[in-house]
């Protein structure tokens, strides 16, 4: 693929491309810590910090996506009274799946069995909650392919990449639910929660 390695040095692209699929790419956005620091890192620094949160390990996928033959596409969902996600999207086959970092257990990766976008969106609906255990997801975007920020150096910027962040804001995101379906939901119970909190990440105490 034109521009797969733009930018990024030898060994960090044989790092990218030793990751080979997207379930490599997403063990090792695994092996990371999740870090809860309010930061936009870009790819280069993913790798070099061995670290990352949601968007930065969404838009470090989508790199390695790139370096291993697929479009550095994300998919942005939006919630209500929660945080919004960031995952990374690639087709096999006509069929998507996703990459994703994430602080709950199963808002990460997804295998290439979803028919559309919508479809793979819901797939996250069960296990999107906050903390009071509301079922928050909403909205999901158009998907976006990161090579429009070529010229800023995306991958590989020492600067943070807010620019992305902000495109995200601005585009169009497809509601999932109607309001009155929103009034019916319930709260996740206490099994669902406890599952999907194992090993989430926490601020120290102060």
């Amino acid at each position: 693929m034109a521009h797969s390695g733009k930018d990024f040095t030898a060994v960090e692209l044989r790092k990218l491309r030793s990751l080979k699929d997207p379930y490599g790419i997403q063990r090792y956005l695994d092996r990371m810590p999740y870090h809860l620091e309010d930061t936009a890192w870009s790819p280069r620094l993913v790798l070099r910090e061995e670290t990352s949160h949601c968007l930065e390990g969404a838009i470090f996928a989508a790199a390695a996506l790139r370096a291993n033959g697929f479009r550095p596409l994300i998919l942005d969902f939006e919630a209500e009274h929660d945080t919004d996600h960031v995952v990374a999207i690639y087709r096999v086959d006509g069929h998507w799946g996703a990459i994703a970092k994430s602080n709950y257990a199963g808002c990460r990766y997804r295998e290439p069995v979803y028919r559309s976008l919508r479809e793979l969106a819901m797939s996250y609906f069960n296990i999107y909650f906050n903390m009071r255990r509301e079922r928050t997801l909403r909205t999901f975007s158009r998907p976006v392919n990161l090579a429009r920020f070529d010229g800023q150096e995306w991958m590989t910027t020492p600067a943070p990449i807010w620019f992305i962040v902000n495109y995200l804001f601005e585009i169009h995101h497809y509601k999932l639910l109607r309001p009155a379906m929103v009034k019916r939901l319930h709260r996740v119970d206490e099994r669902l929660f406890q599952s999907e909190t194992v090993g989430k990440a926490h601020k120290p105490a102060p």
